[in-house]
């Protein structure tokens, strides 16, 4: 019955009366469903940045990779000791380094994958992020990312030219050598051919959906790119596939242990750690940030109900000299922060899912009104804007905004409950 009594005067002092009161309250409910818009938004937009990232990071690079201080010289050997490890399932040898591609006179500065086709596919295929041309890596191929290959003009079937250091460090060698021997019409023909780079057909494009792939990679088969690199047999190091890229440190650590140094593992967790903790950091710092928003609505609230004191003193007043008890009254007040708490976070909730869910159709949609690009794939490595909604972060967020406007109404009902009925039948 108390509850009810309590329900019921709340709801009447909630219903709009045209008056100031009433839009104090529907700024207090706006700001608290703007709050929980904006955080639903900016949480579930970070945590799918965080785990499409993971999932890149896993579809394109190895779970492990094993190097050495310098290059790999005995990688077989390598692959070997690595095999023994029981959650090892594949490993593969790779060079990876900067070069300068040259196509119809336009020049850039990608770098090169140097794999062995078969082997590579154990550990990361490939093959499944073609989107024109196919995964053939025999001879003088390549595979272009799909933003290199957009940048150069290039399409399947052209010819791309490669120029790698050491072409340049072989040309300074020489031309130190001529100008120590002073015999320079000898050398000429050596240099042409030091400078002569390699020319490698287009078997493919492929699009793994993050920019930085996509725009500074070419695959290229290992024997190319270990005659690119100079290193004879030798390779930079060694992909390994683990049966859990989750437990790739555990991995990792047992690999160190018996692993000869100089040579040494790494997991895709440390090659992107930086990365992961800067997301974790500016997710927890954006949902501090974004908690003020709430509770600026939280003070709207507190402001409404201590109006609705000083208005409402007299009827505090009768109905504490009626047999009101103080719990009553304190039900009554905290009853409408309550109601606008929960009317701002259901309402707030659904346009929170909504704005998950349509977000690139109104980045889209702003970009084209605007002129500017809201999502610039180069900056942010992602084509489309992840999210990924969470229960218990939505649960959260629902339940601190209503904890905030649950504390933000006790304060004025607890003064408002302590009121001296004497003084406030007395109160003009």
């Amino acid at each position: 019955m108390a509850r009810g009594f309590s329900l019921f005067l709340a709801l009447r002092y909630l219903k709009p009366k045209r008056t100031f009161l009433s839009t104090i309250t529907l700024v207090s409910i706006l700001g608290v469903t703007l709050g929980i818009m904006v955080l639903i938004l900016v949480i579930s937009v970070m945590t799918g940045f965080e785990r499409e990232l993971r999932r890149k990071v896993i579809g394109f690079d190895p779970h492990l990779i094993v190097v050495n201080s310098g290059v790999l010289e005995d990688w077989e050997k390598t692959a070997a000791d690595v095999a023994k490890n029981p959650a090892v399932r594949a490993s593969a040898p790779f060079v990876q380094g900067p070069v300068i591609v040259e196509f119809n006179n336009r020049r850039l500065a990608p770098k090169i994958r140097g794999i062995d086709p078969e082997l590579e596919r154990k550990v990361v295929d490939i093959s499944g992020f073609i989107v024109d041309g196919s995964y053939e890596l025999d001879g003088s191929k390549t595979l272009l990312g799909s933003e290199l290959a957009r940048e150069l003009g290039a399409t399947v079937g052209d010819t791309v030219t490669v120029y790698s250091p050491g072409n340049f460090n072989a040309i300074l060698e020489e031309i130190d050598r001529i100008e120590r021997s002073g015999d320079q019409s000898a050398s000429v023909a050596g240099l042409k051919e030091m400078v002569l780079p390699t020319e490698l057909e287009v078997a493919g494009i492929y699009e793994s959906g993050r920019y930085i792939y996509d725009s500074e990679f070419l695959i290229v088969p290992l024997h190319i790119g270990q005659e690119l690199y100079n290193l004879g047999p030798a390779a930079h190091g060694l992909a390994v596939r683990t049966s859990d890229p989750y437990l790739a440190d555990q991995v990792r650590n047992e690999l160190n242990a018996a692993l000869e140094p100089p040579r040494f593992a790494m997991s895709w967790i440390d090659m992107n750690r930086q990365l992961f903790d800067a997301i974790r950091m500016e997710r927890q710092v954006m949902f501090f940030l974004l908690m003020f928003i709430i509770l600026v609505a939280a003070f709207g609230i507190m402001n409404t109900l201590i109006t609705v004191t000083v208005q409402k003193t007299r009827e505090i007043g009768v109905m504490k000299a009626l047999g009101a008890r103080t719990h009553q009254i304190i039900g009554v007040f905290l009853a409408q922060g309550m109601v606008v708490g929960i009317f701002g976070t259901a309402v707030g909730l659904a346009l929170g899912i909504g704005a998950v869910r349509w977000r690139n159709e109104t980045s889209e949609l702003l970009s084209r009104l605007l002129g500017v690009e809201i999502f610039p794939a180069s900056v942010y490595q992602f084509s489309e804007i992840p999210a990924e909604i969470v229960p218990s972060d939505v649960a959260i967020i629902c339940a601190s905004a209503f904890v905030v406007c649950s504390v933000a109404a006790l304060i004025p009902a607890w003064f408002a409950a302590r009121l001296d009925p004497v003084k406030a039948l007395r109160h003009e």
